[in-house]
Protein backbone atom coordinates (compact mmCIF):
# COMPACT_ATOMS: atom_id res chain seq x y z
CA UNK A 1 0.00 0.00 0.00
CA UNK A 2 1.13 3.75 -1.06
CA UNK A 3 0.37 6.64 0.23
CA UNK A 4 0.13 10.27 -1.54
CA UNK A 5 0.48 12.04 1.60
CA UNK A 6 3.05 10.14 3.84
CA UNK A 7 4.68 12.83 6.11
CA UNK A 8 1.04 13.26 7.21
CA UNK A 9 1.40 9.88 9.64
CA UNK A 10 3.95 12.09 11.59
CA UNK A 11 0.90 13.70 12.95
CA UNK A 12 0.75 9.61 14.98
CA UNK A 13 3.90 11.23 17.29
CA UNK A 14 2.34 14.06 18.92
CA UNK A 15 0.00 11.49 20.17
CA UNK A 16 2.10 9.35 21.57
CA UNK A 17 4.13 11.81 23.10
CA UNK A 18 1.02 13.20 24.84
CA UNK A 19 0.01 9.77 25.77
CA UNK A 20 2.71 9.94 28.14
CA UNK A 21 3.80 13.53 28.87
CA UNK A 22 0.01 14.86 29.26
CA UNK A 23 -1.32 13.07 32.48
CA UNK A 24 -5.41 13.75 33.15
CA UNK A 25 -5.96 14.17 36.79
CA UNK A 26 -8.81 12.20 37.81
CA UNK A 27 -11.24 13.50 40.82
CA UNK A 28 -10.88 11.52 44.14
CA UNK A 29 -14.35 10.04 45.49
CA UNK A 30 -14.28 7.70 48.38
CA UNK A 31 -17.00 4.57 47.25
CA UNK A 32 -17.23 1.71 49.78
CA UNK A 33 -16.17 -1.77 48.66
CA UNK A 34 -14.27 -0.27 46.21
CA UNK A 35 -12.99 -3.79 45.88
CA UNK A 36 -16.43 -5.03 43.64
CA UNK A 37 -15.84 -2.36 41.07
CA UNK A 38 -12.21 -2.37 40.35
CA UNK A 39 -11.90 -5.33 37.95
CA UNK A 40 -14.93 -3.81 35.97
CA UNK A 41 -13.53 0.00 35.88
CA UNK A 42 -10.00 -1.28 34.54
CA UNK A 43 -11.65 -3.58 31.47
CA UNK A 44 -13.56 -0.30 30.59
CA UNK A 45 -10.39 1.77 31.13
CA UNK A 46 -8.30 -0.58 28.84
CA UNK A 47 -11.43 -0.73 25.85
CA UNK A 48 -11.32 3.16 25.98
CA UNK A 49 -7.60 3.25 25.99
CA UNK A 50 -8.28 1.13 22.61
CA UNK A 51 -10.64 2.86 21.19
CA UNK A 52 -8.73 6.10 21.68
CA UNK A 53 -6.17 4.71 19.40
CA UNK A 54 -8.49 3.17 17.08
CA UNK A 55 -9.64 6.61 16.52
CA UNK A 56 -6.64 8.28 16.31
CA UNK A 57 -4.62 6.09 14.45
CA UNK A 58 -7.51 5.45 11.45
CA UNK A 59 -8.18 9.45 10.82
CA UNK A 60 -4.19 9.85 10.52
CA UNK A 61 -3.66 7.18 8.14
CA UNK A 62 -6.80 8.62 6.18
CA UNK A 63 -5.70 11.84 5.84
CA UNK A 64 -2.14 10.40 4.50
CA UNK A 65 -4.24 8.79 1.76
CA UNK A 66 -4.05 5.26 0.90
CA UNK A 67 -4.00 3.85 -2.16
CA UNK A 68 -3.05 0.37 -4.26
CA UNK A 69 -1.74 1.36 -7.65
CA UNK A 70 -3.28 -1.12 -10.08
CA UNK A 71 -1.50 0.16 -13.46
CA UNK A 72 -0.46 2.50 -15.91
CA UNK A 73 -2.03 3.13 -18.63
CA UNK A 74 -0.16 4.96 -21.96
CA UNK A 75 -3.04 7.71 -23.16
CA UNK A 76 -2.35 8.10 -27.00
CA UNK A 77 -3.77 11.24 -27.65
CA UNK A 78 -1.37 14.00 -26.57
CA UNK A 79 1.10 12.30 -29.28
CA UNK A 80 1.91 13.54 -32.86
CA UNK A 81 -0.12 12.83 -35.68
CA UNK A 82 2.69 11.88 -38.76
CA UNK A 83 2.90 11.22 -42.04
CA UNK A 84 5.25 9.30 -43.96
CA UNK A 85 5.27 10.14 -47.32
CA UNK A 86 7.65 7.64 -49.28
CA UNK A 87 9.22 7.56 -52.75
CA UNK A 88 8.62 4.83 -54.91
CA UNK A 89 9.30 5.81 -58.06
CA UNK A 90 11.67 3.79 -60.48
CA UNK A 91 14.62 6.25 -59.72
CA UNK A 92 14.52 4.39 -56.29
CA UNK A 93 16.20 1.47 -58.05
CA UNK A 94 19.63 2.65 -58.25
CA UNK A 95 22.50 1.04 -56.44
CA UNK A 96 25.19 2.32 -54.46
CA UNK A 97 23.64 4.46 -51.62
CA UNK A 98 24.75 2.46 -48.83
CA UNK A 99 28.14 2.40 -49.48
CA UNK A 100 28.89 -0.99 -47.06
CA UNK A 101 26.50 -2.49 -49.51
CA UNK A 102 26.24 -1.77 -52.86
CA UNK A 103 23.86 -4.29 -53.62
CA UNK A 104 21.48 -2.46 -51.82
CA UNK A 105 18.72 -0.34 -53.85
CA UNK A 106 17.75 3.09 -52.47
CA UNK A 107 14.54 1.28 -51.34
CA UNK A 108 15.98 -0.96 -49.87
CA UNK A 109 17.77 1.42 -47.66
CA UNK A 110 15.00 3.58 -46.97
CA UNK A 111 12.62 1.30 -45.97
CA UNK A 112 14.89 -0.66 -43.36
CA UNK A 113 15.58 2.57 -41.51
CA UNK A 114 11.42 3.59 -41.78
CA UNK A 115 10.94 0.49 -40.24
CA UNK A 116 13.46 1.17 -37.07
CA UNK A 117 11.94 4.87 -37.00
CA UNK A 118 8.01 3.68 -36.58
CA UNK A 119 8.63 1.87 -33.69
CA UNK A 120 10.39 4.57 -31.75
CA UNK A 121 7.33 6.68 -32.17
CA UNK A 122 5.57 4.81 -29.31
CA UNK A 123 2.56 7.91 -28.55
CA UNK A 124 2.49 9.10 -31.93
CA UNK A 125 -0.22 8.09 -35.07
CA UNK A 126 1.59 7.37 -37.79
CA UNK A 127 -0.10 6.99 -41.45
CA UNK A 128 2.13 6.32 -44.87
CA UNK A 129 1.55 7.59 -47.83
CA UNK A 130 3.78 6.04 -51.29
CA UNK A 131 4.28 7.53 -54.10
CA UNK A 132 5.25 7.33 -57.70
CA UNK A 133 3.35 8.52 -60.87
CA UNK A 134 0.49 8.78 -58.54
CA UNK A 135 -0.16 8.34 -54.74
CA UNK A 136 -1.46 5.82 -52.64
CA UNK A 137 -2.30 5.80 -48.99
CA UNK A 138 -0.54 2.48 -47.53
CA UNK A 139 -2.15 2.87 -44.48
CA UNK A 140 -4.23 5.22 -42.54
CA UNK A 141 -3.48 7.17 -39.15
CA UNK A 142 -3.06 4.15 -36.70
CA UNK A 143 -1.13 3.09 -33.67
CA UNK A 144 -0.38 0.04 -34.70
CA UNK A 145 3.27 0.09 -35.35
CA UNK A 146 4.04 -4.38 -36.18
CA UNK A 147 1.41 -3.51 -39.02
CA UNK A 148 2.90 -0.66 -40.69
CA UNK A 149 6.38 -2.32 -40.24
CA UNK A 150 5.13 -5.33 -42.26
CA UNK A 151 3.04 -3.05 -44.60
CA UNK A 152 6.69 -1.18 -45.38
CA UNK A 153 8.23 -4.82 -46.13
CA UNK A 154 5.67 -5.35 -48.81
CA UNK A 155 5.71 -2.41 -50.78
CA UNK A 156 7.83 -2.57 -53.80
CA UNK A 157 9.52 0.20 -56.39
CA UNK A 158 6.42 0.97 -58.92
CA UNK A 159 3.54 0.37 -56.81
CA UNK A 160 2.71 3.57 -57.63
CA UNK A 161 4.00 4.01 -60.62
CA UNK A 162 7.34 5.36 -62.16
CA UNK A 163 7.88 8.97 -62.18
CA UNK A 164 7.40 11.18 -58.93
CA UNK A 165 4.34 12.82 -58.20
CA UNK A 166 5.76 14.99 -54.71
CA UNK A 167 3.61 17.68 -54.29
CA UNK A 168 0.18 15.37 -55.30
CA UNK A 169 1.90 12.98 -52.12
CA UNK A 170 2.14 16.48 -49.82
CA UNK A 171 -1.30 16.92 -50.35
CA UNK A 172 -2.59 13.72 -50.09
CA UNK A 173 -0.63 13.72 -46.30
CA UNK A 174 -1.97 16.92 -45.92
CA UNK A 175 -5.54 15.61 -46.31
CA UNK A 176 -4.78 12.66 -43.79
CA UNK A 177 -4.12 15.42 -41.45
CA UNK A 178 -6.54 18.41 -41.84
CA UNK A 179 -8.98 16.97 -39.83
CA UNK A 180 -6.40 15.64 -36.58
CA UNK A 181 -6.91 16.97 -33.24
CA UNK A 182 -3.57 16.50 -32.41
CA UNK A 183 -1.46 19.90 -31.19
CA UNK A 184 1.04 18.67 -33.61
CA UNK A 185 0.73 17.48 -37.53
CA UNK A 186 4.32 16.23 -39.20
CA UNK A 187 4.78 15.32 -42.63
CA UNK A 188 8.49 13.50 -43.51
CA UNK A 189 8.55 13.34 -46.53
CA UNK A 190 11.55 11.50 -48.71
CA UNK A 191 12.08 11.84 -52.55
CA UNK A 192 15.10 11.39 -55.06
CA UNK A 193 14.48 13.28 -57.41
CA UNK A 194 12.75 16.56 -59.46
CA UNK A 195 8.83 16.38 -59.47
CA UNK A 196 7.78 14.92 -62.76
CA UNK A 197 3.52 13.45 -62.44
CA UNK A 198 2.19 16.08 -60.20
CA UNK A 199 -1.16 17.76 -61.09
CA UNK A 200 -1.81 20.45 -58.19
CA UNK A 201 0.44 23.28 -58.16
CA UNK A 202 2.83 24.20 -55.71
CA UNK A 203 1.23 27.18 -54.50
CA UNK A 204 -1.85 25.71 -53.67
CA UNK A 205 0.16 22.52 -51.07
CA UNK A 206 2.27 25.58 -49.91
CA UNK A 207 -1.67 27.58 -48.83
CA UNK A 208 -3.08 23.99 -47.57
CA UNK A 209 0.26 23.55 -45.22
CA UNK A 210 -0.29 26.99 -43.40
CA UNK A 211 -4.06 26.75 -43.27
CA UNK A 212 -3.80 23.28 -41.24
CA UNK A 213 -0.78 24.28 -39.44
CA UNK A 214 1.56 21.09 -40.65
CA UNK A 215 4.86 20.98 -40.07
CA UNK A 216 7.23 19.35 -43.13
CA UNK A 217 10.86 17.74 -42.48
CA UNK A 218 11.55 17.09 -46.51
CA UNK A 219 14.18 14.68 -46.88
CA UNK A 220 16.15 14.80 -50.29
CA UNK A 221 18.15 12.11 -51.62
CA UNK A 222 20.63 11.72 -54.11
CA UNK A 223 19.58 14.37 -57.44
CA UNK A 224 16.26 15.30 -55.07
CA UNK A 225 14.92 18.99 -55.95
CA UNK A 226 16.51 21.11 -52.94
CA UNK A 227 14.86 24.52 -54.08
CA UNK A 228 10.91 22.69 -53.75
CA UNK A 229 11.94 20.84 -50.41
CA UNK A 230 13.33 23.84 -48.62
CA UNK A 231 10.65 25.75 -49.54
CA UNK A 232 8.18 23.50 -48.50
CA UNK A 233 9.68 22.92 -44.99
CA UNK A 234 10.20 26.65 -44.24
CA UNK A 235 6.51 27.15 -43.92
CA UNK A 236 5.44 26.12 -40.85
CA UNK A 237 9.51 26.02 -39.12
CA UNK A 238 10.23 22.33 -40.79
CA UNK A 239 13.36 21.20 -42.22
CA UNK A 240 14.67 20.22 -45.23
CA UNK A 241 17.58 17.50 -44.76
CA UNK A 242 19.93 15.91 -47.95
CA UNK A 243 21.59 12.66 -47.44
CA UNK A 244 24.10 11.35 -49.69
CA UNK A 245 24.52 7.46 -48.39
CA UNK A 246 22.57 5.53 -46.02
CA UNK A 247 24.90 6.53 -42.69
CA UNK A 248 23.51 10.26 -43.26
CA UNK A 249 20.04 9.43 -44.09
CA UNK A 250 20.19 7.17 -40.92
CA UNK A 251 21.18 10.45 -38.80
CA UNK A 252 18.68 12.53 -40.21
CA UNK A 253 16.11 10.00 -39.03
CA UNK A 254 17.72 9.94 -35.48
CA UNK A 255 17.59 14.42 -35.58
CA UNK A 256 14.28 14.51 -36.75
CA UNK A 257 13.11 12.16 -33.95
CA UNK A 258 15.21 14.01 -31.47
CA UNK A 259 13.25 17.13 -33.20
CA UNK A 260 9.54 16.39 -32.47
CA UNK A 261 9.80 14.39 -29.46
CA UNK A 262 6.13 13.35 -27.96
CA UNK A 263 5.36 14.34 -24.22
CA UNK A 264 5.37 10.78 -22.97
CA UNK A 265 5.29 11.51 -18.75
CA UNK A 266 2.47 13.88 -19.51
CA UNK A 267 0.79 10.05 -21.55
CA UNK A 268 0.84 8.30 -18.34
CA UNK A 269 -2.36 8.00 -16.15
CA UNK A 270 -1.49 5.87 -13.48
CA UNK A 271 -4.75 3.87 -11.98
CA UNK A 272 -5.74 4.12 -8.57
CA UNK A 273 -7.74 2.81 -5.84
CA UNK A 274 -7.96 4.65 -2.41
CA UNK A 275 -8.90 3.11 0.65
CA UNK A 276 -9.17 6.34 3.01
CA UNK A 277 -12.68 5.75 3.23
CA UNK A 278 -12.72 2.85 5.28
CA UNK A 279 -9.60 3.74 7.80
CA UNK A 280 -12.03 6.86 8.45
CA UNK A 281 -15.22 4.74 8.88
CA UNK A 282 -13.31 2.67 11.43
CA UNK A 283 -12.38 5.88 13.09
CA UNK A 284 -15.99 6.95 12.82
CA UNK A 285 -17.15 4.07 14.79
CA UNK A 286 -14.52 4.02 17.45
CA UNK A 287 -15.12 7.56 17.93
CA UNK A 288 -19.07 7.03 17.94
CA UNK A 289 -18.73 4.51 20.49
CA UNK A 290 -16.10 6.03 22.79
CA UNK A 291 -18.62 8.54 23.06
CA UNK A 292 -21.49 6.27 24.06
CA UNK A 293 -19.39 4.28 26.91
CA UNK A 294 -17.95 7.99 28.32
CA UNK A 295 -21.57 8.80 28.94
CA UNK A 296 -22.78 5.42 30.14
CA UNK A 297 -19.66 5.40 32.79
CA UNK A 298 -19.91 9.28 33.39
CA UNK A 299 -15.98 9.87 33.30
Amino acid sequence: MNFEYPYLLLLIVPFILCEFLCKEKNSTYYIPHLDIFKQSTKNSQVFQKILKWLIIIPAVIALSSPFLKLQTLNVKKDGLDIVLSLDTSGSMRQYGFNEKNIEQNRWQVVSTLVQEFIPKRVNDNIAIVVFGSSVMTASPLSFDKKAQKNIIKYLGIGVAGEKTALIDSIAASVNILKNSKSKSKVVIVLTDGEDSASTIPLQVVQKLIKKHDIKIYAIGIAESNRRMLQELAKINGGKAFFATSKDKLEDIYLEIDKLETSKIEQNKIIMKEYYFMYFLYLSIAALILYIFLKNKNGN
